[in-house]
């Protein structure tokens, strides 16, 4: 078992690659403020080697976010194109429309499932589960939706989860994500499927998209803070890997474990690995 290669900055590799796969939450802001050097080094990278695409377990579509990345102070420079959990979830439901489906989420997810012809009731009567995280994430956790998904596990519904991730950073804070919920409910049974990192479905999106940008296939390097969703994500492909190890893994590395160690512990390789994000 050895290290990945440690870089001091992006530049070191940036000229093997023809464009970025970026996430976003723990990678260029922490759902607080934009990080100003990742934003510099991917803006460097765009203006000399090629496009940014930022690839993120958002359970929303790209277009919906996007005024949240602006909000924070994430320049436009910064990126080309954007792809989203949601953008790839999409397909899953309208595939189920018209349902019902039981919606699990906040309101801000409704742009989720615009215009697909969903219909919508409680775990009783719902034909499936459409999850996007929990309703009011700074205080819920997956225990208060433990009751009612047993009761879709027990009937059988298969849940659709829009965003994989477990838990994120918000500020100093860590909020339970939509992967928590989907997580819980496979433990009481219940079929899970997702279409977000590090699933294969929003991967063909963005290379498709890498492609349409690029006039071509290029060589892309994948960039993420999460072990299971972008390290995991990337190898799956058979893509290069930047691990950002300050991001949501930053306690267990500095509590000494090794970043092979790390690593090794989730089954996960990566090609190089840095602190945080920087040319």
């Amino acid at each position: 078992m050895s290290d990945p290669h440690i870089l001091a900055g992006l530049s070191e590799q940036a000229k093997r690659y023809d464009i970025l796969l970026c996430d976003v939450w723990g990678v260029i802001h922490n759902g607080r403020e934009a990080f100003p050097a990742a934003c510099a080094a991917l803006a460097r990278f765009q203006k000399e080697r090629g496009p940014v695409v930022l690839i993120s377990n958002s359970p929303r579509p790209a277009e919906a976010v996007t005024p949240q990345l602006d909000d924070l102070g994430v320049p436009r420079a910064a990126w080309t194109s954007f792809v989203t959990s949601g953008d790839a979830t999409r397909a899953l439901l309208a595939e189920r429309a018209p349902g019902p489906a039981w919606r699990i989420g906040p309101e801000r997810d409704g742009p989720l499932y615009e215009g697909l012809g969903l219909t919508y009731a409680g775990p009783e009567r719902a034909a499936f589960v459409a999850c996007s995280g929990p309703e009011d994430d700074e205080v819920e956790t997956p225990e208060d939706y433990r009751a009612r998904l047993a009761i879709a596990a027990d009937r059988g519904l298969t849940m659709i989860c829009a965003n994989p991730d477990r838990v994120v950073h918000r500020g100093e804070r860590l909020i339970y994500c939509g992967g928590s919920l989907a997580d819980l409910y496979a433990e009481l049974g219940g079929p899970v499927i997702m279409a977000g990192k590090p699933y294969r479905a929003i991967y063909d999106l963005c290379l498709a998209e890498a492609r349409r940008l690029l006039g071509h296939d290029g060589r892309a390097l994948c960039i993420g803070d999460g072990i299971p969703t972008d390290v995991k994500g990337a190898q799956a492909q058979g893509l290069d890997c930047l691990f950002v190890t300050g991001g949501i893994h930053g306690g267990e590395i500095d509590d000494g474990a090794s970043i092979a160690h790390l690593l090794a512990r989730h089954g996960a390789t990566t090609t190089f690995a840095m602190r945080a994000l920087t040319w």
